[in-house]
């Protein structure tokens, strides 16, 4: 609970503690860093600039971490699909607000401090388990940091936490306050209750035609024609020019060309190949790791002995190891490579599994791409005929002609509703295009439509000329079924009505007897009732969760009455109210204080974000923001 109080403070350090240990994690700068003025920022926080070079290297370490904890490289596309970006530059102006409330408060961590943290972290742990400076300045050089620069985004990281601790340290809720909470929240009740079938409402006398004339004007959605519009449309679509196209060998074959390359399309995959490797310090130790390998020590085992993890890098092409690349694609499976330099040392690298490449010939796609090229054809040609259209019609012709003109079908239609029917209820050739429909319904009548293309590729226009409004129907017409729905509801109304009648009739005896009575069934018990609507109900009783809530709502002794199952009412009585002792020296009450008191202190450290930003003057250049995290796997790594 306090990790997500402390959402905005909690930078990179969080991340260390959960994924260093793959040697991977994001690094935020600080306010210090940040000062100055230039040209291509990205952000201004309270006078603290934040420029472009820096969001690019905090935005490029999110990327990594990405790749290091999901095993393949994110592209800019998907992350910001996921909102990466903005989370990454929202992250940093959070942490620059507070730091300057920090500074403005005088707040401040000495050395002490900084050193312990960084000691503690298991990532800079060395063979023999302890903090080791060398895997130190080996692991925040591989992200292009300097130890004292690191030092001073320890020491940022920890004063945040100094304000948003004692911002949430006075928030400790009154025993008196977390037991009456928990006192509501635990109660539990019982109740007897009466089920009123709808049969067990008064017989309503057939309806006058007055009364069926008033329920159809008060219902007229239910009981209007619908509105109808006449219309004049053109169609073409693939199908109808199928027979004029016929792509040649060469426009295939041109298709396959910008195909072949793109991996969207999967016809030229490289070879892959599942990794894992171990780092060491020196060339020396990695050769005799090599030694006994090759001698028969598996490499797990190798790496147990030694003390170090095994670095599973993914499935990975050969130009995704770079320099390493050519080495570890000589391999067969299950082969380990001599050793290899990287950034972090010498490596030694596994091959676990290989993912032969994929190279479609044309002949291979020729089929699929025959579809695709048509497909683009017919679309060509289809817009072609949209074009050919428009002029025809800007040079006087009417709908119909221009639409004949250019090779469209053509129709009118006297009267057609939304669903495609006719007034007598058959269905038009527009029925099965609701593309169209919605068209014909959103158009202004008169006016000359412009071309448009259905989901399934379709080429219309429309013209509507003239719109019949709905209007209620004849009573005579609509007799059977405006009788039924008025005496359905008021039988319905009638029920309810009763059961109102008979639970304050309960209130008075203090019992369901007349409720009961007016059932024709007994009264039942329920099992026990909690608030939050969930019962120990026995089997075949039915209170839903609508009666529960009344019956919590209600005093206890007091009767309720509330919709049942399949149309028919409940009357219940409260009969007992019980109160589950929790001591306040119990876990669950220790635990529920404590997670209600992180709660009220998550609210203000909210607040205090929030407002730290809303007093700086923050300005974001979205432009510059865009422009980097369009390249931002590319760039500054």
């Amino acid at each position: 609970m306090l990790q997500t109080m402390r959402r905005y403070s909690k930078s990179w350090i969080s991340s260390i503690f959960m994924g260093l240990l793959g040697l991977s994690f994001g690094v935020w700068g600080i306010a210090d860093i940040f000062k100055g003025t230039t040209d291509t920022s990205v952000a201004t926080v309270g006078g603290v600039t934040i420029p472009s070079e820096v969001y690019q290297r905090d935005y490029n370490n999110t990327l990594k971490n990405q790749v290091d904890a999901q095993g393949r490289q994110m592209q800019p596309e998907t992350a910001q699909k996921l909102g990466i970006p903005a989370k990454v530059l929202q992250g940093m102006v959070n942490r620059i607000a507070l730091d300057n409330e920090a500074q403005r408060l005088g707040l401040s961590t000495g050395d002490g401090p900084v050193v312990q943290e960084i000691r503690s972290v298991r990532g800079f742990a060395g063979p023999l388990g302890s903090f080791d400076h060398n895997t130190f300045l080996r692991v925040i050089s591989d992200r292009g940091y300097t130890e004292q620069g690191f030092l001073e985004l320890v020491r940022a990281d920890l004063t945040r936490s100094q304000l948003l601790d004692a911002a949430s340290a006075g928030f400790a809720l009154p025993t008196g306050y977390v037991d009456a909470l928990f006192s509501f929240l635990n109660e539990v009740r019982a109740a007897d209750y009466v089920v009123l079938p709808p049969s067990a409402a008064a017989e309503v006398p057939a309806p006058t035609d007055a009364q069926l004339t008033a329920y159809i004007k008060s219902h007229p959605k239910q009981f209007s024609t619908p509105e109808y519009r006449e219309v004049d449309y053109a169609g073409v679509g693939p199908d109808d020019i199928a027979d004029q196209i016929k792509p040649t060998d060469t426009q295939l074959k041109q298709q396959y060309e910008l195909m072949k390359d793109d991996p969207r399309f999967g016809l030229s995959v490289p070879e892959k190949r599942d990794v894992e490797q171990i780092t060491f310090k020196t060339e020396a130790d990695a050769t005799a790791a090599k030694a006994k390998i090759d001698a028969g020590t598996s490499f797990a085992n190798e790496a147990k002995a030694l003390g170090t993890p095994v670095d599973n890098l993914g499935t990975v092409s050969k130009d995704d190891l770079a320099t390493r690349g050519p080495a570890v694609f000589a391999l067969a499976e299950g082969g380990v490579t001599a050793p290899q330099k990287n950034l972090s040392g010498w490596v030694l690298l596994h091959v676990t599994k290989i993912t032969p490449a994929i190279n479609k010939t044309f002949e291979d796609e020729k089929p699929d791409i025959t579809k695709s090229v048509t497909a683009q054809l017919a679309q060509a040609k289809l817009n072609d005929i949209a074009n050919a259209y428009t002029d025809a019609n800007s040079g006087g012709l009417e709908l119909i002609e221009a639409g004949k003109k250019v090779g469209m079908k053509t129709g009118h239609l006297a009267a057609v509703d939304a669903n495609g029917l006719a007034p007598d209820g058959s269905k038009t050739p527009l029925a099965g295009d609701p593309d169209v429909l919605k068209q014909i319904f959103a158009a202004e009548v008169g006016e000359d439509g412009d071309p448009f293309t259905t989901k399934d590729g379709k080429l219309y226009v429309i013209k509507v000329n003239g719109q019949i409004p709905p209007k209620l129907k004849p009573l005579d017409q609509v007799r059977v079924a405006a009788a039924a729905q008025w005496t359905a509801e008021q039988r319905r109304k009638a029920l309810v009505a009763k059961a109102d009648a008979l639970a304050a009739e309960a209130d008075k005896q203090h019992n369901l007897d007349a409720a009961a009575a007016a059932a024709g069934t007994p009264v039942q018990k329920s099992g026990r009732l909690y608030r939050d609507g969930g019962t120990q109900q026995q089997p075949g009783e039915t209170l839903p969760p609508a009666v529960v809530t009344k019956l919590f709502d209600a005093p206890p002794g007091t009767a309720v009455a509330a919709p049942g199952p399949n149309g028919s009412y409940i009357v219940a009585r409260v009969t007992g109210v019980f109160h589950r002792p929790l001591p306040a020296s119990s876990p669950q009450f220790r635990a529920g204080a404590q997670q209600l008191s992180a709660q009220s202190a998550e609210d203000f450290s909210t607040f205090l974000a929030a407002s730290a930003r809303a007093q700086q003057n923050v300005k974001i250049n979205q432009a510059n923001a865009d422009r980097i995290a369009g390249t931002g796997s590319d760039e500054g790594s």
